[in-house]
């Protein structure tokens, strides 16, 4: 991705979407419920949006959960208004026509595989130890389709359930697995690491950029009676994401507000790699790409098939105000 152009284009969304961000007034129909799950660098841009409504008027209250899951049975309840975190098991909701729209992107694809250095092939890892989160990760669901496509018949890992990121990249540093995926934000605290030697085996942004892993999702009702707040939200997240990618000190500013324990002396050198790599655009999200989403999750085994962008997504908040 050109980063100038991305920046450009995402200047001039967020200028048609200020008037909506800053509008409105408070009221007994001005309030609505967001749900985060553990938040992390990249829910940082979706809590300023929050702000940004509240500042305007509105009345937004933030809901943190454990897990993606219990998010949808909210959504699909409508005890919260919208949600953001992994894609598929909104779409597996909507498969079960829960009434959910996606609406805008969170972070495009940050995954890579990484291995010990003398492997640079997906050969190199056959019968050899690969650590992953769990069997029904996106993670995990990227590298079997990458195995499925680039190793020769008959060759593939030995797939390790180790754990969390953190987990796995320690793993690698000590030789207890030869490859695993890992997050941008895993990679920098590695390269912090002593004596660190790891090599990028294949980068999932590139290879796969149009599926969008991480999204936000809205209550179907709260999308059709209180389009003005839906919109101001996608507004608010439109221009943060203007800001982290014209300076990416004001993400690190971000996470030292909403995440401080979690800013360290790695924070600056990840909210970098987001901003060169074009990773934060909400508006990201086309009918071509949210149906590669989907048929990327059917060959993964988590759809049945037969979805289409428009069962999926609402797209029509990331045009602007009407």
């Amino acid at each position: 991705m050109n980063v100038g152009t991305h920046a450009t284009r995402l200047a001039a969304l967020a200028a048609a979407f200020a008037l909506v961000a800053c509008g409105g007034s408070a009221g007994s129909d001005d309030s609505f419920t967001v749900a985060v799950i553990e938040p992390d660098i990249t829910t940082v841009p979706i809590l300023a949006a929050v702000d940004a409504v509240r500042a305007a008027g509105h009345h937004v209250e933030v809901v943190e959960l454990a897990e993606p899951e219990l998010a949808i049975e909210g959504l699909a309840k409508g005890d919260y208004a919208i949600s953001a975190e992994a894609t598929s098991p909104a779409l597996i909701a909507i498969e079960q026509d829960a009434p959910i729209k996606i609406i805008a992107d969170v972070v495009a694809n940050q995954w890579a595989v990484y291995g010990r250095p003398g492997v640079a092939t997906c050969d190199d890892l056959n019968a050899r130890p690969f650590g992953i989160f769990s069997e029904g990760a996106v993670a995990t669901a990227m590298a079997k389709e990458w195995v499925h496509t680039d190793c020769t018949a008959g060759s593939q890992p030995t797939y390790l359930t180790i754990g969390g990121s953190d987990v796995r990249a320690q793993a690698l540093l000590a030789g207890q697995i030869d490859a695993t995926p890992l997050e941008i934000s895993d990679v920098a605290a590695l390269e912090s690491a002593a004596g660190a030697e790891f090599v990028r085996v294949v980068d999932f942004a590139q290879r796969m950029p149009d599926l969008h892993p991480q999204t936000v999702y809205a209550n179907g009702d709260f999308l059709a009676e209180h389009r003005d707040l839906a919109q101001a939200f996608v507004s608010a997240l439109v221009q943060e994401h203007v800001k982290i990618n014209a300076d990416p000190q004001y993400l690190v500013g971000l996470v030292q507000k909403y995440l401080p324990d979690d800013a360290d002396e790695n924070t600056a050198a990840i909210a970098e790699r987001y901003v060169e790599a074009g990773l934060f655009d909400a508006a990201d999200l086309t009918e071509q790409n949210v149906q590669v989403t989907i048929d990327f999750f059917v060959r993964a085994g988590v759809l049945q098939g037969g979805m289409t962008a428009a069962d999926a997504a609402d797209l029509s908040f990331l045009q602007g105000p009407a």
